[in-house]
């Protein structure tokens, strides 16, 4: 069975069932934080359970080494609604150890890129159109350092109110054990 077949099948008995009741809850956070955390999978259930977050508590965004690569795409946008429209005063920026998105060898990205169908013709366009292809997909040399730039461009975006504290963390992935790299608090 495809897997789209095999997660239409559980979802259906899911809904008949009314497998959902438990975790009906309000769009709004309750604990008033966004969290943005890479998408690694080891994360999917560790990163709640570590921090004591449950359905509804917080907004969650994820993506490649929780990193804010331009103050106007939608990792910021997902941030600013969040406080304007959610009442978020909390954000917490949190990366992990091992992240692949750290010391990304986009060379080799690239040639699995070209191995799958697209041609070097795309990537000669792109890049003759002025794109750095290596340079938007390179991610960073020190998990550290990205947690802080991150930090560093939310609380310096113009559309960032006084008063949210923007934190910076490191879990491990394995223990989920937390080491604050920016605390918020203290900005």
């Amino acid at each position: 069975m495809r897997k789209l077949d095999e997660i239409l099948a559980f979802n259906e008995k899911f809904v008949d069932n009314k497998e959902y009741e438990q975790y009906v809850t309000s769009k709004n956070p309750k604990k008033k934080m966004l969290v943005l955390s890479c998408m690694d999978t080891r994360l999917t259930d560790l990163l709640p359970k570590a921090l004591n977050i449950k359905n509804g508590d917080v907004k969650i965004v994820k993506n490649a080494g929780a990193t804010v690569t331009h103050p106007f795409g939608s990792i910021i946008r997902s941030i600013i609604v969040a406080i304007y429209e959610f009442d978020a005063d909390e954000i917490l920026v949190i990366g992990h150890h091992g992240c692949g998105m750290c010391n990304l060898d986009t060379e080799q990205l690239l040639n699995k890129a070209i191995e799958r169908g697209i041609s070097k013709e795309s990537l000669d366009m792109l890049y003759n159109s002025g794109i750095d292809l290596k340079k938007w997909l390179h991610g960073f040399d020190s998990v550290e350092e990205s947690i802080k730039d991150s930090v560093k461009v939310i609380k310096n975006h113009p559309l960032m109110p006084q008063g949210v504290s923007v934190h910076g963390l490191v879990m491990d992935p394995v223990t989920g054990k937390l080491d604050v790299i920016v605390n918020g608090y203290d900005e």
